[in-house]
């Protein structure tokens, strides 16, 4: 029975780990603290996020690494008819 639970949890932990996985795919998703929500980061996101630092003068930078007042920003001009 020991040699049984020694490949139990393993598998458990990998079933968790890939049923994750499928239900949520690969995408990167971002939360928006102003306004509550989750963002998908992909392509359109980023085309999106690209033309803010554009329109708005700005080098660019991965938005991780922007700070929160940037971040707020960006979220605000992406929620209003962008």
């Amino acid at each position: 029975m020991t040699r049984g639970r020694k490949y139990i949890t393993p598998f458990l932990l990998a079933v968790a780990l890939f049923s994750t996985v499928g239900f949520n795919g690969c995408s990167n998703r971002t939360y928006d603290t102003t306004y509550r929500d989750y963002h998908a980061w992909d392509s359109n996101e980023e085309s999106s996020y690209q033309r803010w630092e554009a329109e708005t003068h700005r080098e660019h930078q991965d938005f991780p690494k922007r700070n929160p007042d940037e971040q707020k920003e960006y979220w605000t001009w992406r929620h209003s008819a962008h």
